[in-house]
């Protein structure tokens, strides 16, 4: 949800030129907003000489809150040097201050000011679903936006988790999860219902009555009532083997151990948590904060999951938890509850703008004592285990980039490498990969394929590496040529030999960039893992010793890219093959494919069909029919 903006100000204060941070003209830049900035709530934003965004904060009183940046004298020396680059500022009022806290959350995952707490790594979460709009309802994993009728339970923090829990609720409760289209086709059972995980209702090895129960207690089960169910699951396996029909019994028998192997993952006993809940907690130390996010629904754990908050290394624990909290339910429903480590900042003030997102009311609270305690005590404990972790990773991965400059003649370790390879069958669904690591590991959301557009450079290995690195460096030199906002990379290397090196040191050439290290490592020999070549400008090729820890590190990088391209490649190609004749026509959409098909059964059927045959399908006129017709038996 975004505020409702009653007021915006721009004052165009932004040089063309850069200039040297100057603190003395930060402060005069937000001295003269002053005399205009009203005594009401907002957000401002703090803008560099190239229009990035450097800082987005909210005020309950625009006026009194921007008036401390002049101040430069109590500023600590992070806020000093965020004054100090300053050249203009934004301002957009609010009616109230909840709205301007929603804003803020909202522009800082837009603009991710380098001065404020990040949180960066903020995917959207896996649910499970089980659909309304069909008589026979699917049970299915879910990710995204709720547009399709359903009921929908999670988050669970992983997708691990949510389809173990899937095939133990299939296990249960016998909920197809095939496709509506699947369903509308088949003729016979599938494999899912000789394992006994289907009821088959796809061929009426069901009643929609029957089927209206297993859904019924599916539901139940989801939302805490799983003690109900498990009694009439009982009830049913009593009455079959008092019916002496024994293999019924077994089958109840088999559901209810479905059951409670599903509570023995995921119940966990906290007296006064019996709704929904998140349990917060931060541990920090040496500069660095682990936020660790538990997830309760119903009474069970969907898991829980750490996050690395970017933030200076002034920044206190509570001033961390309040940014994430903010930041975290910006693009999701809070629980009824959500329980933190630590007292946060304006903790009230949080508590309703959650509870504005959500809809209903959010209680956000920091346990003394009890059972609620505990449970943040243990997710306090995982914190601590995480962030000795990240610790220890970060302590190699700088041991291992340091190994990785002084192989390749770098003047310091790298901060990013970006890694890149190509994919395609003959040509076809060709592609380009670039994955890119750096001191705190992968960073996936940094990872970019490429479409092969040019015409001749489908399976031109060489000619296609020279286009994914032309438009990767085109589009650098043109958004950020002084580079500055940390998207160069300090070194690329290249999966391939002497050819693909020379394909990318001509682009480089072309683009007149002549200080991008760039380094091409071939595999060996029979492909074996150990023997590989590295190609350096300059240089003789070489190979490093097969338990070089570098040369691991390099291993991983180079399978890391190559998994990448893979799996783009499988996937445009699997795309590429679901795509039939009927979507070449104009005016066939989904809803009249799906009638199409349901028709005749196949595409072939229906370029066989006759005119006459097309008319008599529902939702198809006189006008589509002949547009079929005609497209499939073009005039001679």
């Amino acid at each position: 949800m975004v505020p409702a903006m009653t007021d915006q100000t721009t004052v165009p204060d932004i040089a063309p030129r850069r200039r040297a941070p100057d603190l003395a003209a930060g402060a005069e830049v937000i001295r003269d907003h002053l005399r205009r900035l009203p005594n009401a709530p907002g957000v401002y934003r703090m803008i560099d000489a190239v229009g990035e965004v450097l800082y987005v904060g909210k005020a309950r009183n625009l006026k009194k809150r921007v008036v401390n940046y002049t101040h430069v004298a109590r500023l600590p020396i992070r806020l000093q040097r965020m004054v100090a680059e300053t050249v203009s500022m934004e301002f957009v009022t609010t009616h109230t201050e909840v709205e301007a806290l929603l804003l803020e959350s909202n522009l800082i995952k837009r603009h991710l000011p380098r001065f404020n707490i990040l949180l960066r790594d903020d995917k959207s979460f896996a649910h499970l679903a089980i659909t309304r709009d069909h008589p026979f309802p699917q049970l299915v994993k879910h990710r995204g936006g709720r547009d399709r009728p359903a009921d929908y339970f999670g988050p669970f923090a992983s997708t691990g988790a949510v389809n173990r829990t899937i095939t133990a609720l299939q296990r249960a409760f016998m909920l197809r999860n095939c496709s509506d289209a699947s369903f509308a086709t088949r003729t016979r059972p599938c494999l899912q219902f000789h394992i006994r995980r289907c009821t088959a209702p796809c061929v009426a090895k069901v009643s929609e009555a029957d089927y209206a129960e297993q859904v019924r207690a599916a539901r139940d089960f989801l939302v805490g009532r799983a003690s109900d169910v498990q009694v009439r699951f009982a009830e049913h396996m009593s009455q079959a083997s008092d019916a002496l029909d024994f293999e019924a019994a077994a089958r109840w028998r088999d559901r209810i151990r479905a059951l409670t192997a599903i509570q023995a993952h995921q119940d966990i006993n906290v007296e006064g948590v019996v709704d929904d809940a998140d349990v917060v907690a931060a541990f920090q130390d040496g500069g660095t904060t682990c936020v660790q996010v538990f997830f309760f629904r119903a009474g069970r754990n969907y898991g829980n999951r750490a996050y690395f908050p970017a933030h200076d290394k002034q920044a206190t624990v509570d001033e961390v938890l309040a940014a994430f909290v903010a930041q975290f339910y910006e693009n999701k429903a809070a629980p009824a509850l959500v329980l933190l480590s630590d007292a946060v900042p304006e903790q009230d003030l949080i508590a309703e703008a959650l509870a504005v997102r959500a809809g209903s009311k959010v209680e956000v609270a920091v346990p003394r004592r009890g059972d609620k305690r505990r449970l943040v005590e243990h997710a306090l404990a995982n914190a601590r285990d995480a962030h000795g972790r990240r610790l220890a990773e970060t302590s190699t991965q700088t041991r291992l980039l340091r190994g990785v400059a002084d192989l390749f003649g770098l003047d310091a370790p790298p901060e990013r490498i970006e890694v890149y390879d190509n994919s395609h069958v003959q040509g076809t669904s060709a592609i380009g990969a670039m994955v890119v690591a750096g001191p705190q590991g992968f960073v996936k959301a940094a990872y970019r394929k490429f479409t092969i557009r040019r015409e001749g450079a489908a399976g031109d290995d060489f000619a296609m590496m020279r286009e994914v690195l032309d438009r990767r460096f085109a589009r650098a030199l043109k958004e950020d040529p002084e580079r500055e906002r940390g998207q160069w990379p300090d070194l690329v290397l290249i999966d391939g030999g002497l050819g693909q090196l020379s394909a990318a040191l001509a682009v480089f050439t072309e683009l007149g960039i002549d200080d991008v290290p760039v380094v091409a490592i071939a595999k060996g020999p029979d492909r074996d893992a150990g023997r590989e070549r590295f190609f350096v400008p300059g240089r003789e090729p070489f190979q490093l010793e097969p338990r070089d820890p570098v040369l691991f590190y390099l291993q991983r990088l180079r399978d890391e890219v190559h998994r990448f391209a893979i799996g783009t490649h499988r996937a445009l190609r699997t795309k590429a093959m679901g795509r039939s004749r009927l979507d070449e026509i104009q005016g066939v959409g989904p809803g009249r494919k799906k009638a199409l098909l349901h028709h005749f059964g196949s595409a072939r059927a229906i370029a066989r069909a006759g005119l006459a045959d097309l008319e008599a399908v529902p939702g198809i006129s006189g006008s589509v029919a002949k547009k079929i017709y005609d497209h499939f038996h073009p005039a001679d």
